[in-house]
């Protein structure tokens, strides 16, 4: 009994949840979608596509290091169920 409970609360996680490897694709297409989408921004408002470019550069990085924190803070909070 405890093990057929066991079993079936992980098929159903399972079945809940991204892969990882679904969970990174996303991760990489919506870095992408964000980084163009800054990118367009910073062109209609300088109207150089170089500086809308190294503007589009930094904030790739900036982003990344950014969420890596901002997931480190949530890892650490703990929520009452």
């Amino acid at each position: 009994m405890f093990l057929d409970s066991v079993v079936k609360s992980k098929i159903e996680r399972e079945q809940q949840s991204d892969s990882n490897l679904k969970s990174i694709l996303k991760t990489i297409s919506w870095r992408i979608v964000g980084t163009i989408d800054t990118i367009m921004i910073s062109y209609f408002i300088t109207g150089e596509v170089s500086l809308a470019l190294s503007i589009g550069s930094v904030e790739v990085f900036s982003k990344i290091v950014l969420y890596y924190f901002h997931e480190r803070v949530w890892s650490s909070v703990k929520l009452k169920k």
